[in-house]
């Protein structure tokens, strides 16, 4: 309990300019600490997922007033991957990365890799559906650089690709893409040589000439869920 309610408190205390969680965003995460309590010493999929629900929605949709990306539409090893990096604090650490810093509490309260394995398998078995278009860019402009830039990786069709280990983004929340490219590019992610492809996606961020180019590229992404 007690390790809970350290937990809690840096969650609540974690902020920075635009990525201060708001009150109803620390009322979830603090609802997400409280279900836990009943699940981390158990990797039941189903029970331990019930305090991702809190802010990631019942189906894995996401909460974008809640900062929460859709998961169902990202692959079972790189929501892995990333839960275990929050664990181990390569990701949520840099003080400017305050939902970073509440996803960080959460992941450390899986007692271990089993229950991990455990919530991700519980998320793959639930229906993907790719998220709605929010932002707008020039995508013809954006195709251009994605081809040339981001395609080697990522897949021509942003399909991923597992043995570069470089996750799909086509289907992923673009403002949610956005967000992580923008915190690649400023050094809030990535920045640990610990975090070997968020290390090499921090450089990549660096490539694009400026906003709204980025803007542009993401929209090219989320065309191609369409």
């Amino acid at each position: 309990m007690k390790r809970l309610v350290l937990l809690l408190t840096v969650i609540l205390a974690a902020c920075s300019d635009d990525n201060v969680p708001d009150v109803s965003s620390e009322k979830a995460a603090a609802d997400a600490l409280q279900a836990l309590q009943g699940a981390a010493n158990a990797a039941d999929g189903k029970a331990l997922y019930a305090a991702c629900a809190a802010c990631h929605g019942a189906a894995g949709e996401g909460n974008s007033a809640l900062n929460s990306p859709s998961l169902v539409n990202q692959q079972d090893w790189y929501l892995e991957r990333q839960l275990n990096a929050f664990r181990s604090g390569v990701r949520g650490s840099d003080p400017k990365d305050g939902y970073g810093a509440q996803m960080q509490a959460i992941a450390k309260t899986l007692p271990d890799e089993a229950a991990v394995k455990a919530v991700v398998s519980y998320i793959s078995d639930l229906k993907a559906k790719p998220a709605e278009k929010t932002l707008d860019g020039n995508v013809k402009r954006g195709a251009d650089y994605y081809s040339n830039l981001c395609g080697a990786c990522h897949g021509p069709e942003a399909e991923g690709n597992d043995k570069l280990q470089a996750p799909a983004l086509a289907g992923v929340d673009d403002w949610y893409l956005l967000k992580q490219f923008n915190h690649f590019r400023d050094g809030i992610r990535g920045a640990d040589e610990a975090d070997r492809y968020g290390y090499q996606m921090g450089m990549m961020g660096k490539t694009l000439p400026d906003d709204d180019v980025a803007m542009d590229v993401i929209a090219y992404i989320q065309s191609l869920a369409d």
